[in-house]
């Protein structure tokens, strides 16, 4: 069967691959156009199995929110070079992964992987990623996501390299949601809430402070360890920080004058190459 310029082209517009393979795949199918795909994601599979050990040090965040669900997600995305990580493609793949993560309540790479195409139950978003890769030509890999319910605020820094998912206790303002995510974006705190910071981290910090006020009356050791603890809570735990629009008082101040018993239940920040 003669393959004609117009069947290659009409190819080529559907893969967004090569003319060359394009033609390649019409000749190998014998002018069939679905199995020419067929055939070009074989061939893409193999080349996404010898891209795999390439290393990935560029990328971007992408955050879903589902407002009228209370579903949200988040995802880091990474590629090998920095011009690949602003390409449609690239930014097209890392939407729709965060999309998919969306639905599942403790998402890992692999389970979001495994998902059914939103849009067409027939394919996995696996076989949308190869395609993906198969454009893009670069080792591409996701790296952490996850999911949070609930009274969603979001972020993500205008060059995607930074995004923030916050839970909060109860509906709050736009204004305030975004306010508390950029909060998080900028001072990098570790837990919403001082509860939730793992007891062995303060028990180290505990045991610090008291062996740098040694040598001091027991009543002062003890004033002296309660207030490097705090002053490290302060670091560590959002509602403690200084509210960086107003240092005079706490995120946890703010909160509480928006809403009596508002508060953050849990928060995701992540960051292209960060762990």
């Amino acid at each position: 069967m003669e393959i004609t310029p117009a069947m290659v082209m009409q190819l080529r517009n559907e893969t967004g691959l090569p003319m060359m393979e394009c033609k390649q795949a019409l000749i190998a199918s014998q002018g069939d156009k679905d199995k020419a795909i067929e055939w070009l994601r074989r061939k893409g599979m193999g080349q996404v199995t010898k891209r795999a050990a390439r290393e990935t040090t560029e990328g971007r965040i992408a955050v879903h929110v589902d407002a009228q669900r209370g579903r949200a997600a988040i995802v880091e995305l990474l590629c090998e070079t920095a011009p690949v990580a602003n390409t449609k493609d690239f930014i097209d793949l890392a939407a729709q992964i965060a999309r998919h993560a969306a639905e599942l309540d403790a998402p890992t790479p692999e389970s979001v992987l495994d998902q059914p195409l939103l849009d067409n139950s027939g394919r996995k978003l696996q076989d949308y990623m190869h395609d993906a890769i198969n454009r893009i030509r670069e080792n591409i890999r996701i790296t952490h996501v996850g999911t949070l319910t609930g009274h969603i605020g979001h972020y993500l820094h205008h060059n995607a390299q930074v995004g923030v998912l916050v839970e909060m206790s109860a509906e709050a303002p736009e204004a305030l949601k975004a306010d508390v995510c950029m909060q998080i974006a900028a001072m990098r705190p570790v837990c919403a809430r001082r509860e939730q910071v793992p007891a062995e981290l303060v028990e180290v910090e505990r045991r610090l402070a008291t062996e740098q006020a040694q040598g001091k009356p027991a009543n002062i050791i003890e004033k002296i360890v309660e207030g490097k603890l705090n002053r490290w809570y302060a670091e560590m735990v959002l509602v403690e920080q200084p509210f960086v629009k107003d240092d005079k008082k706490t995120v946890g101040q703010v909160l509480r004058e928006a809403a009596p018993n508002l508060t953050v239940q849990r928060f995701l920040r992540y960051e292209v190459g960060q762990e």
